[in-house]
């Protein structure tokens, strides 16, 4: 436990400097990124006619357990001593203790924001391979990370082949990292990729992001077990345990095309269901089960209901525009504060527990501006205020959280 304090306390230094040297196109492990912002950047890259058609899938192996602890000691800007100590610290199995001489520390706070110092440089260093501004136009390379998971477009498959793949596979093993050589591939926009759990692919005229098939199996394979390991539950703790699966499943998807995939699992989401119903009354009519367990709910039949409860089905979340978040701000920069307030105002509008909040804050402040004092409402609008800055170590609970006015509070920033 000292350990991971520590190795706190270090991240909240060690953080900043990563966020303000990492790649512009680099997404996992970093504040206010997601996942979503780095399938946005994909569409953005590939969405136009003119866009490349290649893609170098990359996949780094064992990317956690292999980095080099030597060039870690020399480039990480923090006490090497103490870094050197855990790198070095080993592990305990089976009451011995296996020394460690490659790799982050397994589960530790500060293992991601070491892997992405070791990674970030990368897009750089694509960048160095043109010696011209138009030269780099006409290779078509963009590059996007999440974690260790990357694409990289071009061109053509030659380019890809014999310069970009060449030039990563030296970046990393200066890392003591390595290519994946079954997961490293390049592909053609036509015949698809999935990247983060999402397949693109240029279908027709447009292109195309829903969630892969591998990921709708392993979806629905999670629904099923726990079916079956409830398989003698009350009806209660089955809608219990299924829409906490169900609902993040779907907001992690909502942002892309979603329709098709949506309404294929929610029709084999009630096959299992209704399977799991029979086998529990296997003397009863299906009237009777439907009767028992299903309902019609505005409109909408075969509804899995008890009294008080419903299981929410994947129809129930509408796509829903992800915006990007700005690649070049940083969330530790004095200047970049009102940006990602303004996006955690929208954020927090868009969900019912932003709504809830919300509404919280406005009754709390009886609906009127700390600053001003007037009214706060739709047509005055407003903006989220952090007491205390999250460059400065505030957090986003609600007593660090106020509603203004959108002048007031760039009226507040300016007096401070």
């Amino acid at each position: 436990m000292r350990d991971r304090a520590m190795q706190g306390l270090h991240l909240l230094a060690l953080d900043p400097v990563a966020e303000t040297v990492g790649d512009v196109h680099s997404y996992g492990f970093r504040r206010e990124r997601s996942t979503t912002d780095a399938i946005v950047q994909v569409r953005n890259a590939l969405d136009r006619k003119a866009s490349p058609k290649w893609v170098l899938e990359g996949d780094i192996k064992g990317c956690f357990d292999n980095i080099s602890h030597d060039w870690l000691l020399r480039h990480v800007l923090m006490d090497r001593r103490i870094l050197r100590k855990w790198l070095k610290a080993g592990y305990f199995e089976g009451g011995v203790l296996f020394p460690t001489e490659r790799g982050t520390p397994q589960g530790g706070p500060i293992s991601p924001v070491l892997a992405n110092l070791a990674l970030d440089g990368l897009q750089d260093a694509l960048a160095g391979l043109f010696r011209t501004t138009r030269a780099a136009r006409a290779a078509k390379v963009n590059f996007i990370r999440f974690a260790d998971d990357f694409v990289v477009t071009g061109s053509s498959k030659e380019l890809l082949e014999n310069e970009v793949k060449p030039l990563i596979e030296r970046f990393l093993r200066d890392r003591g990292l390595m290519l994946s050589e079954t997961k490293t591939v390049i592909t053609h926009v036509t015949t698809g990729f999935d990247f983060l759990g999402w397949h693109v692919r240029w279908d027709g005229d447009e292109l195309t992001t829903r969630p892969s098939k591998k990921n709708l199996k392993n979806f629905l394979d999670k629904v099923r077990r726990t079916l079956r390991k409830e398989r003698t539950a009350n009806p209660r703790r089955v809608i219990e345990k299924l829409n906490p699966i169900i609902s993040g499943w779907a907001n992690y998807h909502r942002s892309q095309g979603i329709s098709r995939t949506f309404a294929k699992a929610d029709h084999l989401i009630w096959h299992a269901l209704w399977r799991w119903a029979c086998r529990r009354h296997p003397n009863k009519g299906k009237r009777w089960v439907k009767a028992k367990y299903f309902e019609r709910i505005a409109g909408r039949d075969w509804r899995f209901t008890q009294p008080g409860q419903m299981l929410v089905t994947l129809a129930d979340f509408p796509r829903r525009t992800h915006i990007k978040v700005d690649s070049q701000r940083n969330p530790y920069l004095p200047e970049d504060e009102q940006y990602f307030d303004a996006r955690l105002a929208r954020s927090m509008n868009s969900s019912l527990t932003g709504r809830r909040k919300l509404a919280w804050l406005w009754r709390w402040q009886d609906g009127a501006c700390p600053e001003c004092g007037e009214k706060i409402t739709r047509e005055t609008g407003w903006n989220i205020h952090h007491v205390i800055r999250r460059t400065e170590g505030g957090s986003n609970k609600l007593s660090n959280l106020r509603l203004l006015h959108p002048n007031c509070h760039r009226q507040l920033h300016a007096n401070e």
